[in-house]
């Protein structure tokens, strides 16, 4: 096990963070593709409890595919509020300052349903990791980043949750393999441009290494990536995919669990990202994750981002996108402007801006992935 305390941005230049990988394009010398998919809001039901799902994505991609197979990188967002419905918003906000638990519940129900009601916009989680989206697709890599909303709206916690995440994965991982092998399946003809809405033809088959693929989740889809590559559920991955690296980032663990094994990884390199500054994860994420890597042969890295809260990590989560239920969920104390803390008493921090935040997880993400999922290879 290693453990690496994240620093500054300042310091990342000259690390491997930023040294180019034999065989992969160097990052901004190719241009980045981005496209959506959306197979429908109740495209699937959780089993057990019926619950709709949605089928939906973003992915950043190289425009030059090149003639080598591109590994793949999966992102899956936690739990978060599904549909941007500011008055419900405000209703929250109103209740809770009054004291009032019933019209809480009432206005919190209207933020965490699925599908929306009418007329109210759903909450874009799946483009939250954009910016790690292009730069890992600078690099070389595809990546799909999955909406969960339907999840996060759904009845399920704990295990059944992690284990709802992993099958989500499993969804879009089959969808990926039937569109790489043959060009066909349900993502044929179902990519739209991310910036027009406009259908856009990407020709992926056989651009895609599923014997490649890495997995990245935060908050409850860290828990979600951790349970899918757990060595008790490899045997669920689609037939013809390899995840070859883990990294959960701030996760969500049940950390109550009766079941260890079932988060157990021997085989699979995994490392773990907690800010000092996380108002939602304790350090307790750092020692689940090493007592499910404890039999490892593969490796457990820990890194701790001083000054790093949870929702800056995702843009839709942090309060400069202006999207609903966006905050900063850091501990402050008036006496110290510019500093931050955890609930878990960590000592005080000079607090990472949104954008610092972003490009240090960013960098070290994108070394991770590169260490694990190119070898050298194009």
């Amino acid at each position: 096990m290693s453990t690496v305390a994240l620093v500054l941005p300042q310091a990342l230049a000259g690390t491997a963070a930023s040294a180019a990988t034999p065989g992969v394009p160097a990052q901004g010398t190719k241009g980045v593709g981005s496209v959506t998919y959306n197979l429908g809001d109740q495209a699937y039901r959780l089993p057990g409890t019926g619950e709709p799902v949605e089928i939906a994505a973003t992915v950043h991609y190289p425009k030059d595919l090149g003639t080598t197979p591109r590994p793949l990188v999966v992102q899956l967002h936690g739990l978060h509020e599904t549909c941007a419905d500011r008055s419900a918003e405000a209703d929250r906000t109103a209740a809770e300052k009054a004291g009032d638990w019933d019209a809480y519940a009432a206005a919190d129900k209207k933020l965490f349903s699925w599908p929306c009601a009418p007329g109210i916009r759903p909450i874009a989680n799946d483009r939250g990791y954009d910016y790690l989206g292009e730069k890992l697709a600078r690099n070389g890599f595809i990546v799909v980043s999955i909406r969960a909303n339907g999840i996060n709206a759904s009845s399920v916690s704990g295990d059944e949750n992690a284990s709802a995440r992993a099958d989500l994965i499993n969804k879009h991982l089959a969808l990926w393999q039937q569109l790489n092998a043959s060009g066909r399946g349900g993502l044929a003809d179902a990519f739209r441009d991310a910036v027009t809405g406009k259908p856009q033809r990407v020709d992926f088959r056989r651009h895609v290494d599923l014997n490649r693929v890495g997995t990245m989740g935060h908050s409850r889809g860290g828990a979600g990536a951790t349970w899918h590559a757990a060595d008790r559920h490899k045997d669920q991955w689609p037939a013809g995919v390899k995840v070859r690296s883990v990294l959960a980032l701030a996760p969500a663990y049940n950390v109550m669990t009766e079941d260890m094994t079932a988060y157990e990884i021997t085989k699979t390199p995994l490392a773990v990202i907690r800010g000092t500054c996380d108002g939602h994860v304790g350090r307790e994420a750092l020692s689940f994750a090493a007592e499910a890597t404890a039999k490892s042969s593969a490796g457990f890295q820990q890194w701790e981002m001083r000054g790093a809260n949870h929702n800056y990590f995702h843009t839709q989560w942090s309060p400069e996108s202006g999207e609903v239920a966006a905050w900063d969920d850091a501990v402050h104390d008036a006496a110290r402007p510019g500093q931050c803390t955890d609930p878990g008493g960590s000592p005080y921090e000079p607090q990472l801006t949104e954008a610092a935040q972003r490009h240090a997880g960013a960098a070290y993400i994108d070394a991770f992935f590169r260490r694990y999922l190119t070898d050298g290879k194009g």
